[in-house]
């Protein structure tokens, strides 16, 4: 869903060049660290700030061997907390090998951001709500217009796991050709939760009578959590017969604070997505852990009711929601997105 593969419990988000216009210094710590590399692009780092005043860490890519204004793809990113600067090029993280990738073989400017308190950007995540990481990704947005080698009419917007979701809020009213959705959801957050769990609850071999009784349990508990405003150390004081089955913090889930997912359950995709008037490409694995098809296949359903023809849905048969097929990144998705970005460009 949600977000790069890191806690059980949820089965599973250089030295500084100078910039074309846009010259930046280091910290001095920041030119300690390991950097990114790449063979066909030059990385420029970059910062926006959100409206809390945090400033937020960009990664911007340019081609190297293209000249003049280049589309670029403007990456939003997953639920977890961990940064999209991927130093390590054999990596074997799902998310990191398809970025990297993009970045080398599609010719195009790239942009990714660090939300708050990741990596270099400033705040904490654990602490940092849906709405200071969306303003996050709004400046980052706007930002591309600093950048005099990116074509502004041919951007990109590719939205990975929870990314993929809102990501037409990072653009809000910006020119974009074309939408590209990951294991993503499309519905409220509340459903997606309530069959995340029946479906953990099955793969820990749990009997049908029980899988019911706990769903039973996580109806009334995600209400209160998600619609009522409660937090989850709130909810099991209420009713501490519940507690045998709350797997995470009293406080929040997966690392961020309950009045991020509450925030996430107010949004409106249904609203959201029947405004996209661009292309959507929709990608889900059928090994999917984490996003089910109901999730993924929604956003097509309500872009193609309004503009018929307008979303493609594919999914791709035994890949999981790192991309990988049996263990190993799945070579064929990079054709298939490229070759799509390039349609929308012809």
């Amino acid at each position: 869903m949600v977000m790069r593969p890191v806690p059980v419990c949820y089965f599973f988000v250089f030295v500084l060049v100078s910039v074309f216009g846009c010259g930046l210094i280091a910290p001095a710590a920041a030119q300690t660290q390991a950097r990114e590399h790449f063979q066909n692009a030059t990385v420029i780092y970059d910062w926006v700030t959100n409206h809390s005043g945090e400033n937020l860490r960009t990664f911007i890519t340019r081609p190297n061997a293209v000249s003049g204004n280049v589309p670029v793809i403007f990456f939003v990113g997953w639920l977890s907390c961990d940064s999209m600067e991927y130093p390590d090029a054999d990596t074997h993280d799902g998310f990191g090998i398809f970025m990297r990738r993009l970045i080398e073989e599609s010719g195009y400017a790239t942009m990714r951001m660090d939300k708050p308190g990741v990596g270099e950007s400033q705040g904490q995540c654990s602490k940092a709500d849906f709405r200071s990481e969306i303003e996050g990704w709004q400046a980052a947005f706007d930002s591309l217009s600093k950048y005099d080698f990116i074509d502004q009419d041919r951007i990109f917007v590719v939205g990975l796991s929870n990314g993929g979701g809102f990501s037409p809020l990072a653009a809000r009213e910006h020119l974009v050709r074309g939408f590209v959705s990951a294991g993503s959801w499309g519905r409220t957050w509340y459903e997606h939760m309530l069959e995340l769990e029946r479906r953990r609850l099955t793969a820990e071999g749990k009997s049908p009578a029980q899988v019911n009784a706990s769903a039973r349990v996580f109806t009334d508990f995600y209400n209160l959590y998600l619609m009522k405003g409660m937090t989850p150390g709130q909810i099991l004081a209420q009713h501490p017969e519940w507690k045998a089955f709350w797997y995470d913090e009293p406080d929040g889930q997966y690392g961020r604070p309950a009045a991020f997912y509450q925030q996430l359950q107010a949004l409106n995709l249904g609203e959201l997505w029947q405004k996209v008037n661009a292309p959507v490409l929709v990608i889900r694995g059928s090994a999917d852990e984490i996003m089910s098809r109901a999730d993924s296949e929604t956003i097509a359903q309500i872009v193609n009711h309004i503009h018929p023809g307008r979303a493609r849905y594919m999914e791709i048969e035994d890949m999981s929601h790192g991309f990988t097929v049996k263990g190993k990144f799945y070579d064929p998705l990079m054709s298939a997105v490229l070759e799509w970005m390039k349609q929308q460009l012809r």
